[in-house]
């Protein structure tokens, strides 16, 4: 059995176990904010992470961006357990696995316009800050492990990517733990890209609404410290799938997103009838809410507990998959017997084309704690992945 023995998160919500779970469950309160600061002069509800972000000024050049930064402020969260579990197994025994889809390149846009303006570069920019392999060489190099570290960018199924990853390389025995989960932060680059494709919306997303129109886009980070070592949280099962269908649209049948289930529900040993909680990917544009919906509907009936996350933290892209695990992974805790589950914001207006699902509404909970969830992501591409999580210890 693999165990994610400790979490680390940074969001929109906030970053602290307390402070998030407050948002989550007693508040019921948006980490979303309205801000021009990626699109000038256009103010859209973005998931911005509100925190102070770890100076990278002692770092070379190559290895100073915010999404390290990001990336270092969820590390700080667990760094103790982290150095243990490197004490007790050797430098060259655990590993880092992380996804991102921006890494750097907010960095990149700044010294671009410098360079359009006056024809330099600045001197804290280097090319290798938006390489995809930086954040998991940067935690590697600050953690002075030898082990295996590589990064994964599928768009949004990322960071679902590398927690499975992480998982095979514990299963085949080139590492007793590894770091691992997601980054991404906000940058004006992805926010025109998905304005192009009128994917953006300019209120709050309203995920399974008839009136659901597109998404928000967050930054943040989440990372796992997984080893064999019980603790309250297992990583059970998890499934991988391309569709091969469009670059940016889901298969409207949903081929994919039914693989990935499946094999993760297998994986994991369970039927469907066990999940107590779905994290849909809920990003509240047309087509993915209508596929997605269909084939949750389809395997697992109408009485499934199911919500979005991304009205809370925006979507967070290559972090999504991560920080939708950590917030599985917080409400899995011994803390939560009363069994509270991420509510599902939306203006409540159903969509006739869809089938009905079970939504949580703010405070619902199970009156015991959640055994079993589930998680899906579903990517630009075609790339699927779906985690399973069961209660420990």
């Amino acid at each position: 059995m693999l165990y994610l023995n400790e979490c680390g998160i940074v969001c929109a919500l906030g970053d602290t176990h307390e402070t998030i779970k407050s948002r989550l469950f007693d508040q019921v309160q948006s980490g979303l904010a309205l801000t021009e600061a990626w699109s000038a002069g256009r103010l859209l509800p973005l998931g911005q992470a509100d925190t102070d972000l770890p100076s990278m000024l002692a770092w070379p050049v190559q290895q100073r961006s915010r999404n390290n930064q990001m990336a270092l402020a969820a590390l700080e969260q667990i760094r103790l357990p982290v150095n243990e579990a490197i004490a007790r197994y050797g430098i060259d025994r655990v590993g880092v696995v992380v996804g991102t889809s921006t890494s750097g390149i907010a960095g990149t846009e700044v010294a671009l316009r410098q360079y359009v303006a006056d024809g330099t570069l600045p001197e804290d920019f280097h090319y290798a800050q938006q390489e995809m392999g930086s954040p998991a060489s940067m935690l590697a190099t600050e953690l002075g492990i030898i082990g295996p570290a590589l990064t994964h960018s599928s768009a949004c199924s990322s960071s679902a990517k590398a927690l499975a990853s992480a998982a095979r390389l514990i299963n085949m025995g080139l590492c007793d733990a590894v770091l691992t989960g997601g980054v991404d932060t906000l940058c004006a680059f992805t926010v025109a890209g998905f304005s192009a494709l009128e994917s953006v919306s300019t209120t709050q997303c309203n995920p399974l609404s008839a009136n659901r129109n597109g998404i928000n886009i967050g930054e943040g980070a989440a990372l796992f410290l997984m080893t064999r070592e019980p603790s309250s949280v297992a990583l059970c099962g998890w499934g991988e799938s391309s569709d091969g269908h469009h670059m940016s649209a889901p298969d409207p049948a949903g081929g994919g997103a039914r693989l990935s289930i499946t094999q993760a529900l297998q994986r994991a040993g369970i039927q469907a009838s066990q999940i107590d909680y779905i994290n849909l990917h809920g990003t509240a544009t047309i087509q993915n809410d209508a596929m997605e919906s269909r084939v949750v509907h389809d395997l697992f009936g109408p009485d499934i507990y199911v919500s979005s996350t991304k009205p809370f933290t925006g979507h967070t892209l290559g972090a999504a998959a991560a920080i939708e695990a950590a917030l599985c992974w917080l409400a899995m805790q011994d803390d939560n017997a009363a069994g509270h589950m991420p509510p599902h914001l939306w203006d409540g207006v159903s969509d006739p084309a869809l089938p009905a699902l079970k939504l949580v509404a703010p405070g619902t909970c199970l009156g015991r704690p959640l055994q079993w969830t589930l998680s899906n992501s579903f990517a630009f591409g075609g790339s699927n992945a779906t985690l399973v999580f069961g209660r420990g210890r």
